[in-house]
């Protein structure tokens, strides 16, 4: 499908009988035939001076992928997975950084996952930064991730969570500086909680910290089958008890899963009430969680998103990791993102805007620019052949358009062997 330049300087176009998001255009959730005109660059209901017709092409606008790990991304050539467990990714992530994690390292790995997430469509991420413990050795990642959000800002917004634990309240002065860094980079604190009879005691010197400079913090929350883990619970009472003021992300709480129905709903509860956002990592979790040597897994790792969504606790999807320890496979794509969770999580058959999870709802919870059909906003756009959700989960919609500012991206991906140099023994 060639389609006439919308860019900067264009004349107004008319692209007919398009399909879009209801949400987007009128308070409808389902599906709407329409037509959308572009110029400059832009969305406009300026009269067309020529009109194009679709034949009822989908067009989304690009994405935004809240959880993420740039600085692991594509290390599985040289360190994979010894047997696909969540412990195997640990250890083997803890074994790549040595002696490898500096600038000739992750500039090319974490640049290989923006090409790959542009060329997908993709306009906004948020990646979590493993931190050390060591100021000096987490510098490193940090100016990368400077430099790269300054080259990438005019295709793709970026944001940083530090990923700690919380044994960092445990050395005088730690979270202190960790968090300066973070408020220095305009980013967000970030946490693995799990049990600890200290766990309550690290989350309060967290939210002190994050709340007397004005931080968010996204957490790594109960990554786990376990029924007797329940962090969220701890994490969503001392929001509530210290009224925290900035917002609160947790990931994956996979372990809602698993524990008794009224524990997990009476959870949810506490959740909704003190104003918590979800990010669920369908891939990842699946990848990883009721991993077993020669048993089948009897449970998906999703979390309960349908219950979270009736109880209006915001919810969105992203991509977690990249072709690393912690999962294999996925290519920054958030078609596959949505395509996957709606198998996982029997999306279908439910409420017809679970769409927003990678659009407005992420760009929310982050702050970014909500993506918009509305005329002003700017002219970009994901095109699909397919006209309804059968047809566009029902391939991997690898011959999208990816319009950014009224203009088709070279959606040409990058080259595997690029990284060959990096995944030489050092």
């Amino acid at each position: 499908m060639a389609l006439p330049d919308a860019g900067a300087g264009s004349q107004a176009t008319r692209f007919e009988d398009v399909t879009v998001p209801g949400f987007l255009v009128r308070q409808d959730a389902s599906l709407v035939r329409t037509s959308l005109t572009l110029a400059d660059g832009k969305i406009t209901d300026a009269a067309p001076a020529q009109t194009v017709q679709m034949g009822g092409a989908m067009v989304l606008p690009c994405f935004v992928d809240m959880h993420t790990h740039l600085d692991k991304a594509q290390i599985w050539n040289r360190t994979p997975n010894p047997d696909g467990t969540f412990m195997g990714a640990l250890e083997s992530v803890r074994d790549d950084k040595v002696g490898r994690w500096d600038r000739a390292d992750l500039v090319p790995r974490m640049s290989f996952a923006l090409r790959s997430a542009y060329a997908h469509g993709t306009a906004a991420i948020r990646t979590h930064l493993d931190y050390v413990g060591d100021l000096g050795a987490a510098a490193v990642s940090w100016e990368v991730f400077s430099q790269l959000r300054e080259e990438w800002s005019d295709r793709i917004a970026l944001q940083a969570v530090a990923l700690t634990i919380g044994e960092m309240c445990e050395e005088d002065g730690a979270l202190d500086r960790c968090a300066d860094l973070v408020a220095k980079h305009r980013a967000t604190l970030g946490m693995v909680s799990y049990p600890d009879a200290r766990l309550n005691d690290w989350l309060t010197q967290y939210m002190s910290a994050a709340a007397e400079r004005g931080l968010d913090i996204d957490f790594h929350t109960d990554e786990t089958m376990d029924p007797e883990v329940n962090t969220l619970k701890d994490i969503a009472e001392l929001a509530i008890k210290h009224d925290f003021p900035k917002k609160i992300v947790v990931g994956h709480v996979c372990s809602l899963s698993t524990m008794p129905e009224d524990e997990a709903l009476k959870t949810l509860d506490l959740v909704a009430r003190a104003g918590i956002h979800v990010v669920s990592l369908p891939m990842c979790n699946l990848y990883l969680q009721d991993r077993h040597a020669a048993r089948t897994p009897r449970n998906r790792g999703i979390t309960l998103v349908h219950e979270m969504k009736a109880r209006g606790i915001p919810i969105s999807f992203a991509s977690d990791n990249t072709r690393d320890p912690f999962y294999a496979y996925g290519d920054m794509d958030m078609i596959e993102v949505m395509r996957e969770a709606t198998r996982i999580g029997h999306l279908d058959h439910a409420d017809p805007d679970w769409l927003r999870s990678v659009l407005t709802t992420p760009a929310d919870t982050c702050g970014f620019d909500a993506p918009s059909l509305a005329p002003g906003a700017p002219a970009d756009l994901v095109i699909c052949k397919a006209r309804n959700w059968t047809e566009f989960f029902a391939r991997p919609q690898s011959d999208r358009i990816v319009l950014r500012k009224g203009r088709a991206i070279d959606r040409t991906l990058p080259d595997f062997a690029e990284l060959d140099p990096l995944m030489e023994t050092p």
